[in-house]
């Protein structure tokens, strides 16, 4: 039987543990586990001295660990998922495998994934670090029987904030929030506004964006909601998010295009056909999470860890196997001409949703993440916009304030 390490919350110090040849140890989280189950005995059976096993820790769990890991330069697999979220302060810590030199030559695959995911996983100095596995092309997923109660257009809720804010007030009347938590849409506009030769909070000198426009526009839509009482105050990842969902009380989510398999797997699978997907709000094409896989430096078996790396990221085998068994979007382009796109999405009322997700995953600007957005995005989303929205303190002085925390602590 396969060695599974770890498979849950639990952790194992596997510090010093050492490698035979051919061994590969995969380091991530949840639902890789159940696509590896699936995937790993067709690789080793094309592959057979090679064996593939896997680490799994819930997320946050997992890149705790990870940041351990790469600091202490001991006890990372030799394959490591890392989210959209923290590849751009990974990469440029320094600890991963510089895929773009000669025994790897990332750079010739350049071409087969979608572009801006393809620069995520690249470092300051241009070259490649990290390859996506996945992505989140933004979208919109609604509850088309609470859209029906008030009669309401997604054509016409989404043509800009001002009209989704509208629809909130109508469904206001019905005791039904427009959405969980008013600080996704601020997350959202940072995110998928940013202008060419911006990153997410820092221009090219390094120095911060948090008071300009983006950020105050991104505020205001927010501060609005919350004021106007058409959120939930709930946060994503809840009991009472999942119940919102379930019930039919939050009447759209602001997403990735992987939401689809958690909704229809395990968070509301009961209400299948109740639910249709749009694109975002107010025109913007933006992307919401993703994956990319790396080989840590002090990884034991760097030559195998590539070849299952390119594996799982290159072929349409593994990209589609993720589509239709996690709801993982495939981040390698080859794969939107495949059959299985035009299949019409049960849970989504028979929706040909799969083309909607492609067309939004060619459209997203390349954004590339700098060394401090981690610690930027922890000042401005979870803390200056919570006081904003749940204190009432002042937007343009939350923000100056913000811009002060952030040079201090990345300088």
């Amino acid at each position: 039987m396969r060695k599974l390490l770890l498979a849950g919350l639990a952790s194992v110090s596997l510090l010093g543990s050492s490698a035979q040849a051919g061994e590969v140890r995969f380091d991530g989280f949840p639902d890789f586990d159940s696509h590896l189950d699936i995937l790993i005995p067709k690789y080793e059976a094309t592959h057979p001295d090679v064996s593939i096993s896997y680490q799994m820790n819930q997320h946050a769990d997992h890149h705790r660990r990870l940041t351990t890991n790469l600091a202490t330069g001991s006890g990372a697999g030799d394959v490591v998922v890392v989210d959209v979220s923290f590849i751009g302060s990974f990469i440029n810590e320094g600890g991963f495998e510089n895929l773009s030199a000669p025994e790897y030559d990332a750079d010739a695959l350049k071409d087969h994934f979608v572009g801006y995911a393809w620069n995520q996983g690249k470092g300051t100095d241009g070259n490649q670090y990290a390859i996506p596995v996945d992505i989140g092309p933004g979208v919109m997923y609604y509850r088309r029987d609470v859209a029906d109660s008030v009669g309401a257009s997604m054509e016409d809720v989404i043509s800009s904030w001002d009209s989704y804010i509208e629809y909130g007030r109508k469904l206001k009347d019905q005791n039904v929030y427009l959405i969980a938590d008013a600080a996704e849409v601020a997350q959202l506009i940072i995110y998928t506004t940013v202008k060419e030769g911006e990153g997410f909070y820092f221009d090219e000198d390094g120095s911060p964006l948090v008071t300009s426009d983006r950020f105050v526009h991104a505020f205001t839509v927010a501060k609005q909601i919350r004021d106007e009482g058409l959120d939930a105050q709930v946060r994503a990842w809840t009991n009472e998010w999942y119940e919102g969902f379930k019930n039919g009380t939050v009447a759209t989510q602001l997403s990735g295009a992987w939401l689809l398999g958690h909704l229809q797997n395990w968070m509301a699978p009961d209400t299948a056909g109740l639910w249709g997907v749009t694109n975002l709000p107010d025109g913007i094409y933006g992307s919401w999470g993703g994956s990319f896989l790396a080989i840590p430096k002090q990884a034991k078996n760097k030559k195998d860890a590539w070849d299952f790396i390119k594996y799982l990221t290159n072929t349409s085998e593994a990209q589609l196997s993720g589509l239709k068994n996690i709801g993982s979007f495939p981040a390698l382009t080859a794969t939107y001409d495949d059959p299985s796109f035009d299949e019409p999405i049960e849970f989504l009322a028979g929706q040909q949703a799969r083309h909607l997700f492609a067309e939004v995953a060619q459209k997203v600007p390349a954004v590339a993440p700098r060394k401090g957005d981690l610690i930027a995005d922890d000042i401005v989303l979870r803390a200056a916009l919570l006081e904003v929205l749940n204190d009432g303190k002042d937007i343009e002085a939350a923000l100056r304030d913000a811009e002060r925390l952030i040079k201090r602590r990345v300088r």
